[in-house]
C-alpha cells in the first residue's frame, strides 16, 4: 500500500437544518459560519500535511463553481469529480475510490489508502484528528474498513453511535455494532458503556472498499465503473456519465457496506469534532457573551440570554428574549426556539412544497464568471447587481423576451453587441436590444461591477439562449 493517503472530500450536501444561511444553491460547507473561512476551506487546509496526497473532491455541477472559487482563495488545488445527481454517499465514495486507485501510478497492485471526510464538519484540534488517521493506517493496511469514533461528551441523540470491541491493529478496535440516532434514555446507556459517536469519516484501501462494495452491491459497482468509463473531462473537472450513474442504488456507505461488512474497525479520537447539524450545534460551538449569546453581523442585544443571532444584511436588534435562534439573510428570516433547532428542516420542506424560491436559492447567485444578485423586481422589470471576476466572461447569449440596460459602477467592461466591441468605464451606460447577441467580459485585474435593468414580458433565467459558454475567472 502506498505510503501517503489520498483524501476524498465529500462536498455535495444541502445542509437544510442551517436554513436560511444554508440552501441548495449555497450550502453550509461554503458559508462563513465561524469567521473568514468556510468549513470546506478548513477541511482542505486540515489535510494540507505530509500524510496526504492532493485531495479528490466529490461535488456536483451546481457546487463546482463554489468549490473552485474557495480553493483558489486558499491557494489550494484538487482533482474534482462531478456527480450528475445525488445518489447518497455510497456511490459517490465508490467513485472517489475508483479515481484514487487510478491516480496511483506506483503499482497496479497497490491499494491506495483513502481518507473519506465530510466538507461541512468542524474539527477544532486538527493535529489530534491527523494523529487518529495515522493511528488507523495500520488497520487500513491490514484490510480493515476504519471509521472514526468521537469520544462522547454527553448523551447525544443527534448522532449515530458505535460500540467498540476488541483491539485489532494499532489503536483500532473491532466494530461490534452501529446504532442509529437513539432516544435520550438509550443515549445515556451508550455513554456509560463507552460507546463512541459516529463521525461518518473513513479510512480504507481504495481497492478494498471497491471489492467489499462489489460483494454486497455488484450492480452499483458496475454502474459506477461505467459512469467513470463513459465520463468526460469538463474544463479540468471529471464528470461522471449521467446515464450510467443513475443506475447506482441510492444508498449511504453505512447501509451499503459498513453495517454489513466483517472488516469494520473504529479508531477513537477527541479532536473537537462536530457535524454542525443545526443552529443549536452552531450556538454551542460559538463564542458567547456574558449572557450566553452568540452573535454574527450587525447585531444589538438588550436583555437577551442564550440566543444565537446572525445577520447577513439588516441590522438586527433583539430585546427581552432567551433561547432563540434568529437568523436574518437578505431575503429570508428565521426565528426559532433553540431547543427545536433540529426541526428547521421541516420548515424548509414546507416552504419547498409551497413553491417558495427562498427554500432553495439565495438572493445572490454564484456563477463561473462571478455572481449576481436580484436587487428588485416587479411587473415587466428586474434589477440585478452583477460582479464579474477578473478574467471572467459571461456566455455569448441573446434573449427572446427582454432588453437590458447596464451601468458600470466599478471597473471596465468589455461588451460585444452583435459584432461590435466596446469598452465602458464607471458611470457609462450600455443598451442591449431584444434579440441581440451580446457578451460581457472583465479583462481587467479588479472586479467589474454593474447594475442591470431588464425590461420585458418574461424575465426568467431560462430566457437565456447561449451561443458560446461562459469563461471561469482567471
Amino acid at each position: 500500500m502506498p505510503s501517503k493517503i489520498r483524501p476524498i472530500i465529500m462536498c455535495g450536501g444541502a445542509g437544510t437544518r442551517l436554513w436560511p444561511t444554508s440552501r441548495n444553491s449555497f450550502p453550509k460547507q461554503f458559508a462563513m459560519l465561524f469567521g473568514e473561512r468556510s468549513t470546506f476551506q478548513d477541511t482542505v487546509l486540515r489535510l494540507r500535511h505530509k500524510l496526504f496526497e492532493r485531495p479528490i473532491i466529490l461535488t456536483n455541477h451546481t457546487h463546482r463553481v463554489l468549490a473552485e472559487k474557495q480553493l483558489a482563495e486558499i491557494n489550494a488545488s484538487a482533482d474534482i469529480v462531478l456527480e450528475p445527481e445525488r445518489r447518497d454517499s455510497g456511490p459517490a465514495i465508490l467513485a472517489g475510490c475508483m479515481v484514487a486507485a487510478s491516480l496511483d501510478s506506483a503499482s497496479q497492485h497497490a491499494d491506495t489508502p483513502v481518507l473519506v471526510v465530510a466538507s461541512d464538519h468542524v474539527v477544532t484540534d486538527p493535529a489530534a484528528f491527523r494523529s487518529a488517521v495515522a493511528n488507523g493506517l495500520s488497520a487500513a493496511r491490514a484490510g480493515r474498513l476504519v471509521t472514526f469514533g468521537i469520544t462522547a461528551r454527553h448523551p447525544c441523540t443527534e448522532y449515530g453511535w458505535i460500540e467498540p470491541g476488541v483491539v485489532l491493529e494499532g489503536e483500532a478496535r473491532r466494530v461490534e455494532r452501529f446504532a442509529e440516532k437513539p432516544d435520550g434514555h438509550r443515549a445515556a446507556e451508550y455513554l456509560l458503556k463507552g460507546w463512541l459517536w459516529n463521525s461518518g469519516n473513513f479510512l480504507f484501501g481504495a481497492k478494498t472498499l471497491i471489492e467489499e462494495y462489489r460483494s454486497f452491491e455488484p450492480a452499483t459497482v458496475k454502474a459506477v465503473e461505467a459512469a467513470l468509463a463513459n465520463g468526460r473531462d469538463e474544463d479540468g473537472a471529471f464528470a461522471l456519465a449521467p446515464a450510467d450513474f443513475v443506475k447506482a442504488d441510492k444508498r449511504s456507505i453505512d447501509f451499503a457496506v459498513m453495517e454489513r461488512t466483517e472488516r469494520a474497525a473504529v479508531v477513537a479520537t477527541s479532536c473537537g469534532w462536530s457535524d454542525v447539524g443545526n443552529w443549536d450545534a452552531l450556538w454551542a460551538l460559538s463564542d458567547h457573551d456574558g449572557s450566553g449569546n452568540a452573535r454574527r453581523g450587525n447585531v444589538e442585544l438588550f436583555d437577551a440570554h442564550n440566543c444565537l443571532v446572525s445577520t447577513d444584511g439588516p441590522m438586527t436588534s433583539v430585546l427581552g428574549v432567551e433561547d432563540l435562534i434568529i437568523v436574518a439573510s437578505r431575503d429570508a428570516v428565521l426565528v426559532a426556539d433553540r431547543n427545536r433547532a433540529a426541526e428547521v428542516k421541516q420548515v424548509v420542506e414546507l416552504l419547498r412544497s409551497k413553491g417558495c424560491s427562498q427554500a432553495e436559492t439565495h438572493a445572490s447567485v454564484h456563477c463561473a464568471w462571478g455572481s449576481y444578485q436580484i436587487v428588485d423586481s416587479g411587473e415587466g422589470f428586474q434589477v440585478k447587481r452583477l460582479v464579474v471576476a477578473p478574467q471572467g466572461r459571461l456566455s455569448l447569449q441573446k434573449h427572446r423576451f427582454r432588453s437590458e440596460h447596464w451601468v458600470v459602477v466599478r471597473g471596465t467592461a468589455t461588451v460585444t453587441i452583435d459584432e461590435t466591441i466596446g469598452h465602458f468605464g464607471r458611470s457609462e451606460h450600455i443598451f442591449i436590444p431584444l434579440g441581440a447577441p451580446h457578451q460581457l467580459e472583465n479583462s481587467g485585474l479588479e472586479p467589474l461591477e454593474l447594475i442591470g435593468v431588464q425590461n420585458g414580458s418574461y424575465l426568467g433565467e431560462d430566457d437565456v439562449i447561449r451561443i458560446e459558454p461562459a469563461q471561469h475567472w482567471g
